[in-house]
């Protein structure tokens, strides 16, 4: 069946979008050694100062359990630390360091964050029927059901998850 040049079209406009993202996200590893959700934490952290990491996976819209994973490697790159906080020593709280102020300082800003510039500066109801055409894109594609946060990454987020579940996995080792 021949392809309707709207079809086409949109197909195109899709397949710019992901590749913009991807080429965002790799430009981020490559020259700053840093995910994008890695990114956006840092980001976070360093606007905060330093902040529990329960309002902190709210404030990303991650869970704990990925949000502890990203931790460990921004700290493991001397980017944050965890420091306990000094009227309950039971809560820890994550701290940037001047490492991870530098690096962020030097990082392009989150590709999201261009995003909301310039869609802020559309009027509401142009917002709005944006937001109504990708829903029924997301729709048609059977992902409108999909937990994601509001974050534009490649394959980060999920190697991220990837490598958190590695670490778990038991080692496999020959006796």
């Amino acid at each position: 069946m021949p392809e309707n040049e709207t079809t086409s079209k949109v197909l195109r406009v899709l397949r710019q979008i992901m590749r913009a993202v991807d080429l965002h996200s790799k430009k981020l590893e490559k020259e700053y050694n840093l995910t994008g959700p890695q990114l956006i934490v840092l980001h976070e952290i360093v606007r905060n100062q330093e902040i529990p990491i329960g309002i902190l996976a709210q404030k990303v819209s991650l869970s704990n359990a990925t949000l502890t994973g990203i931790i460990d490697r921004l700290e493991n790159r001397g980017l944050v630390n965890r420091v306990r906080n000094i009227e309950d020593r039971r809560k820890v709280l994550i701290k940037s360091t001047k490492t991870g102020e530098k690096t962020l300082k030097n990082a392009p800003s989150p590709l999201q964050e261009e995003f909301r510039r310039q869609f802020e500066k559309l009027r509401i109801f142009k917002q709005k029927e944006i937001l109504a055409s990708l829903e029924m894109v997301a729709s048609m594609m059977s992902a409108e059901s999909l937990d994601v946060a509001p974050m534009l990454t490649g394959q980060s987020l999920q190697l991220e998850r990837k490598n958190r579940r590695l670490k778990r996995a038991p080692a496999n080792r020959k006796q």
